[in-house]
């Protein structure tokens, strides 16, 4: 008959419960509140800054030259937000043309032959006019390596 023999050295045991005491101690609402608040912050950089949808791409310039989504005023920007709880972290514009901006639209005249409008200084009339999209919202890469760092430091696994 062969023996065979098991020896368990738990001496580190205490450490690795140490280690481990972030994820059984987890409240989630916390993340959930700093995930929300640098989404926040990577969107409101995102317009103010970087002027490059999630994906890189640069946004379509304006005609005049001027600040792309902030020269006729910081509606889009003062409505950028984030909610959180235990389970979810959401953040975006409120503002009721946000929309427009992400996705783009072409705006046609509803019930008169031309829309008029003004611009530049000067009222001008169109048959249409096409507002390219120039995503906001949304994760680049280096958005998704700042919420893995916040997760990462919320557990303490960079110690």
């Amino acid at each position: 008959m062969s023996g065979i023999s098991v020896t368990v050295d738990a001496t580190d045991l205490d450490q690795a419960f140490l280690r481990l005491k972030p994820i059984f101690a987890f409240e989630p609402s916390e993340l959930m509140t700093a995930i929300g608040a640098v989404g926040e912050s990577q969107t409101r950089r995102r317009i103010s800054d970087e002027k490059t949808a999630p994906d890189g791409t640069p946004w379509q310039a304006n005609r005049h030259g001027g600040s792309i989504l902030q020269d006729t005023g910081q509606h889009l920007l003062a409505s950028v937000a984030w909610t959180a709880n235990a389970d979810t972290a959401e953040w975006g514009a409120a503002w009721e043309f946000a929309h427009v901006h992400q996705h783009g639209a072409v705006i046609v005249p509803t019930d008169a032959k031309r829309l008029a409008f003004m611009a530049g200084g000067a009222m001008r009339f169109a048959k249409k006019v096409t507002i390219p999209a120039r995503p906001f919202v949304g994760l680049s890469t280096d958005n998704i390596a700042e919420i893995i760092d916040v997760v990462s430091d919320h557990f303490g696994m960079l110690q």
